[in-house]
């Protein structure tokens, strides 16, 4: 994996992990941990055509879904969608709403 797509999925492992937990201060740990990752992300963009999403998406879903986190998890069932409800641009761009961001993907597993 090159280090664009660990960084993107770095990012988006957070914000999973957020909309999984149900533990408030452990959710607001990943939010932070992913606004960090973000800002980092923008402050020097990886090559988009380095960065296939629903490849980094993939990878996120398996470093989220952790066994040490499995008993904090509730929010929703682990149904997530098979495609990354985020394009790389929208990740990148000032206004990412990161609290949005987790309730897309609380709704987006909760339907499938």
């Amino acid at each position: 994996m090159n280090a664009d797509v660990q960084r993107v999925r770095d990012a988006l492992a957070e914000l999973i992990k957020a909309a999984l937990l149900s533990d408030d201060a452990k959710s607001l740990a990943c939010r932070e941990a992913a606004a960090a990752r973000l800002k980092a992300l923008a402050a020097d963009p990886p090559d988009p055509a380095q960065v296939k999403m629903e490849g980094a998406w993939t990878l996120a879903v398996q470093a989220a879904e952790t066994p040490e986190l499995a008993p904090y998890e509730g929010q929703v069932s682990l149904t997530l969608p098979r495609q990354s409800p985020f394009t790389l641009a929208a990740m990148l761009a000032p206004d990412f709403d990161i609290d949005g961001a987790v309730d897309q993907i609380r709704k987006s597993a909760s339907t499938g």
